[in-house]
């Protein structure tokens, strides 16, 4: 799903870069969690501290070691009570919590798509090793943003596009499959490390890279008019 250091890209400039990201692209995604929950009415996250960027706070040892390693990884989830929520339904409001934090990696990566268009111009303009490592830098940015705004949003528990699906299917059908979360956590990994998943996330990925590509016409248009 993600680049990874054992997919045979071992150098200390992508040791380094996968550092960053996991600092920053986890750290997001959970604090964009917390943030909805709270302008949502729940307070929960702040309370205990999990309101903030630290990415302390956030990143789970395991999930961190995996992510670096084989490409694939996770953060301490944060807590979310719906009893709380005072503007709208439980079920609402855990559809928009669950989609804030693939939305935050959504937009992470196009703005790093969208920089490194920007560097690659600029590398073969100055033929600048600096714009070069740069490139390299936003290109993995964005890559590992759009894998983790993807698989998260894959309509299966524990994943946050199981919460945006089951807002709108009956709750009868959602207490059912809730009850058997830990078997369809044990099925999710099992398809990851089969590769079943591969060719259905990388064609959603594909596809926001082509739709962040013609978002950023503009900027082939003024480089090559210079």
């Amino acid at each position: 799903m993600f680049a990874s250091i054992l997919s045979g890209n071992f150098n200390p400039l992508n040791i380094i870069i996968y550092v960053v990201v996991l600092f920053t692209a986890f750290p997001i995604h959970e604090y964009a969690h917390g943030y909805a929950a709270y302008k949502l009415g729940d307070d929960t996250a702040y309370l205990q501290g999990r309101l903030t960027l630290n990415p302390l706070a956030h990143l789970d040892l395991i999930g961190s070691v995996c992510m670096l390693l084989c490409g694939f990884g996770w953060a301490k989830p944060v807590p979310v009570n719906p009893v709380r929520f005072k503007k709208t339904s439980m079920k609402t409001g855990m559809a928009l919590v669950a989609l804030a934090g693939p939305m935050s990696n959504i937009i992470i990566s196009f703005i790093s798509y969208a920089l490194y268009k920007t560097f690659l111009y600029l590398s073969y303009m100055a033929t600048s090793e600096v714009m070069f490592y740069l490139t390299e830098v936003m290109s993995i940015i964005c890559t590992v943003n759009i894998g983790l705004a993807v698989f998260n949003l894959i309509p299966i528990p524990p994943l946050d596009g199981s919460r945006i699906a089951f807002a709108i299917i009956p709750e009868k059908y959602y207490f059912k499959i809730m009850k058997y979360e830990q078997y369809v956590r044990i099925g999710l990994f099992a398809l990851i490390f089969l590769g079943v998943l591969d060719a259905p996330l990388s064609f959603v990925q594909n596809s926001l890279f082509r739709l962040f590509d013609l978002l950023t016409k503009f900027i082939d248009i003024l480089f090559r008019s210079l």
